[in-house]
């Protein structure tokens, strides 16, 4: 069984000089481990000029023991991409990983539509300043939507072994409307697609790999992976498809899976170690978009609470396996 510490909420949005260019949200908090401190990428929101939410990222550095804010970014990190682009509208959210002296970032782009709330797709933006700013690759993304996956192609988690790229993503199976929503709710799973040079993606197109535990309209969101004496462990997020936005028991919670060889996945929530705060905390209602990291061999897992990381996101350390 895996057994966390809490340590609390690390970073709240209202406290930070964010507030001086961004309205809310600091979701998705996603690392990179320098020498001497940790840079935390995450999404933040601001409003157009027609008073729809735009998504930019920002980070946070802290210090290398995880206690201390040492900086606050407040420059355009990634800007948003062109008209008509599959990220006209930001990018939520972006996975860093380091490759010789460059910093390659998996963007998850957003473009709102008509006759559904978004289109999404995942693209490449690559740093050679150590994360301050990235660059787009190109204007489009490097995996999206075919097939068997027709729609919602976002979520990318990047990591290499063994000299293989895997992207562990999510990938929309349908749009429902019910009673409860008076728009279409969008559904998705997470798949997994490979590459030898971090750029053309191989994906088992439709192939959903974690399994369903409250039915086949359940939500999976954001996976992270890491591995561990020879096991691969993965956490992610799941919800209900509706009425999930007001309702704490519909609403997402961390699930958990683990591997021997990144492809076959067993599902074992009940040994993730955990579970929601006590009522009033900051992740009482809530716990949503994971993010595994291990520094000085110790494992810490990034995460948003309530509101969807409205307010900030939190910390815990790993201490059995």
């Amino acid at each position: 069984m895996m057994k966390w510490k809490k340590l609390g909420q690390i970073f709240e949005f209202n406290k930070s000089t964010l507030t001086n260019t961004f309205v809310s949200h600091a979701q998705s908090p996603q690392a990179i481990i320098h020498d001497d401190f940790v840079r935390i990428y995450f999404s933040t929101r601001k409003s157009d000029a027609n008073f729809y939410y735009l998504s930019h990222i920002q980070y946070i550095d802290m210090d290398i023991e995880m206690k201390t804010i040492l900086h606050t970014s407040n420059h355009e990190v990634i800007p948003k991409g062109d008209v008509g682009c599959f990220d006209e509208h930001g990018i939520f959210p972006i996975s860093p990983i380091r490759v010789d002296d460059i910093i390659l970032a998996y963007t998850s782009g957003w473009a709102r539509r008509t006759a559904v709330s978004v289109e999404t797709g995942i693209g490449l933006a690559v740093s050679d300043n150590d994360g301050y700013t990235f660059k787009r690759f190109g204007k489009g993304p490097v995996l999206t939507s075919s097939l068997n996956e027709p729609f919602l192609i976002v979520d990318g988690f990047v990591r290499s072994y063994n000299g293989v790229f895997y992207m562990f993503y999510i990938f929309g199976k349908k749009w429902t409307e019910t009673i409860e929503s008076a728009i279409p709710e969008r559904i998705y799973k997470i798949a997994l697609a490979t590459s030898v040079d971090g750029i053309n993606w191989k994906k088992n197109d439709g192939n959903q790999i974690i399994d369903d535990v409250i039915g086949d309209e359940e939500c999976q969101a954001l996976p992270t992976v890491i591995n561990r004496n020879g096991i691969y462990h993965m956490y992610f997020c799941y919800r209900f498809a509706t009425d999930f936005r007001s309702n704490p028991d519909r609403g997402y919670r961390l699930g958990y899976a683990y591997s021997t060889n990144l492809i076959d996945w067993v599902r074992d929530d009940k040994n993730s170690g955990m579970e929601l705060g006590k009522p009033g905390e900051w992740d009482s209602d809530m716990m949503c978009y994971p993010h595994l990291m291990e520094i000085h061999n110790k494992v810490y897992l990034l995460y948003n609470g309530n509101n969807f990381g409205k307010d900030g996101f939190g910390l815990a350390e790993l201490i059995e396996s």
